[in-house]
């Protein structure tokens, strides 16, 4: 877990005011006894987790796609190419929504903003060490044009069926 205290109070703060504001239905399944708090969240997102990355066409017509991601500091990064059309998306059109899913026992859903990363941005060398610890090569050797997003989020849900169970299985205890 990379977070620090206070990327974990964000967090905390986040997901307590996205349930609430969530719509009806929603909260009549992710109940407050099916979710996780951010401490749980983060010890449960480590090493790489399959994300698929909402997007929107120039017309307005969605568009998905899978990626690698990693919870770093309480948000998603990623890299993909600078040509793939998700990245055409995001940079004329940030807003995006991520969803982790795994099977029916976990799910986290995501909406925010994209914030590419470049080499001279501050938080590119902490990214950057975690993926190569987590790859063993840098993402910038797998193409000429690769980039690095992290969604900056504005709403996040974390469902967990049962929470003990997702919680003792990977040991992102509170």
């Amino acid at each position: 877990m990379d977070e620090t205290d206070s990327d974990v109070e964000e967090l905390q703060r986040m997901l307590d005011s996205s349930l609430p504001h969530s719509s009806e239905h929603l909260r009549s399944i992710v109940t407050p006894e099916r979710t996780l708090t951010a401490r749980q969240l983060c010890g449960v997102l480590t090493g790489m987790c399959t994300l698929s990355v909402a997007t929107v066409t120039a017309g307005g017509a969605p568009r998905i796609s899978a990626v690698d991601g990693h919870f770093l500091r309480g948000r998603w990064v990623f890299t993909t190419s600078g040509t793939a059309v998700k990245t055409r998306h995001l940079r004329a059109r940030p807003d995006a929504s991520v969803a982790h899913l795994r099977g029916d026992d976990l799910g986290v859903f995501t909406h925010g903003v994209a914030e590419f990363l470049p080499p001279d941005h501050p938080d590119w060398r902490p990214v950057e060490d975690h993926l190569v610890h987590h790859y063993g090569s840098s993402p910038t050797s797998w193409g000429e044009d690769i980039v690095y997003v992290r969604v900056l989020p504005h709403w996040m849900v974390a469902y967990a069926f049962d929470p003990g169970k997702v919680v003792g299985r990977t040991g992102g205890e509170d």
